[in-house]
């Protein structure tokens, strides 16, 4: 950070560098805030960072990005510059962006507040600015929406499926004004596009805590919007000697029971799909169901869900044939789906 203060100053480090620096973590996203507007920002780029790339990733954003040595790691990573800026919404979901003279304006537009932390090195030392206590946050494990969680969702309903990534990778839980909020608008979730979605449940599924997050997805009722034949699980009694878990708690007994491989977990999730569809009364009695070719029809549904997730054909082909056949013998799939039906 000091070789970009040394180009452009004032400047700001700011959002998830700052929580995973905070949180002892490795940083490899470098984004810097500054009171400069983007063609200023170029000059001193140009002038103080010769032979180096720059590029304007978007002026109407505000953000010019460029490469700065970094001599502790002997690299040249890509860091990004932005104004400081706010959104405003007027009847669009595509903001229009406006600059903004204080770095608090910049903070306060953020999801959440363990997001909207700066650090600033000014003379060799470090200074946090921390405006909606942040760091008090990090150290609980909160996840809370800067101001108002009702505002901040409308601004942008993924910032929803955000949170439950961030309590899957960071381990942290959703303070509970901000998740009832999540909760009222989860419907919303339908206004973002499919392909923001996978960004964000690709990082949740192989999250430390996914087990959580996939809970969160279910209680905040996003799991109804995005993907309602799962939704379908929650509560579903499966009424066969074979499991001791409803259908959702084995599923996701199932998922983080398998490796952090994205195609097997994601076949995991979606590897019982299919049985609220072939569910049938057992010898005539009504205590007990039998699933009978429920792999079969889950492979087709993954198909129409991979379709609608605007899955590559590498991955729709790989989980759908995970799915169909994940009761043979030979399934990766198969023990851990074993291991997660009975209580130990």
């Amino acid at each position: 950070m000091k070789e970009v203060t040394e180009i452009i100053s004032p400047v700001y480090l700011v959002g998830g560098a700052v929580r995973d620096y905070i949180m002892e973590k490795e940083v490899d996203d470098f984004d810097f805030t500054t009171p400069y507007e983007p063609d200023e920002i170029e000059t001193m780029l140009k002038e103080k960072n010769p032979g180096r790339w720059v590029g304007i990733t978007g002026k109407r954003f505000g953000t010019v990005a460029t490469k700065v040595y970094l001599p502790e790691n002997d690299c040249y990573p890509k860091i990004e510059i932005t104004t400081f800026r706010e959104e405003v919404y007027e009847g669009s979901r595509k903001p229009t962006v406006a600059y903004v003279k204080s770095l608090e304006q910049d903070l306060m537009r953020r999801d959440f507040t363990i997001n909207a932390i700066a650090l600033r090195v000014k003379k060799g030392n470090f200074h946090f600015i921390d405006p909606f206590q942040g760091i008090d946050d990090i150290e609980a494990g909160v996840i809370r929406a800067v101001g108002s969680p009702k505002q901040r969702f409308r601004e942008d309903p993924l910032r929803m499926l955000r949170a439950a990534r961030f309590a899957s990778t960071l381990g942290f839980t959703i303070e509970d004004n901000t998740f009832k909020r999540m909760k009222d608008a989860s419907p919303a979730i339908l206004k973002v596009s499919k392909e923001r979605w996978m960004q964000e449940l690709d990082k949740l599924l192989i999250g430390d805590n996914a087990e959580a997050a996939l809970n969160i997805l279910a209680e905040s009722r996003l799991l109804n919007y995005m993907i309602p034949e799962l939704a379908i699980q929650v509560g579903y009694d499966q009424m066969t000697p074979y499991h001791d878990f409803e259908l959702w708690e084995h599923t996701v007994r199932t998922v983080i029971a398998c490796p952090k491989d994205l195609n097997l977990r994601w076949a995991a999730l979606l590897h019982d799909v299919g049985k609220p569809y072939v569910a049938k009364i057992k010898d005539n009695n009504p205590a007990q169901k039998t699933y009978v070719g429920h792999e079969l029809v889950g492979a087709e549904i993954v198909e129409k869900i991979g379709r609608y997730l605007k899955w590559s054909k590498d991955r729709l082909d790989t989980v759908s044939d995970i799915v169909g056949n994940h009761l043979s013998d030979s399934s990766a799939l198969k023990g851990y789906d074993s291991g997660a039906q009975k209580r130990k």
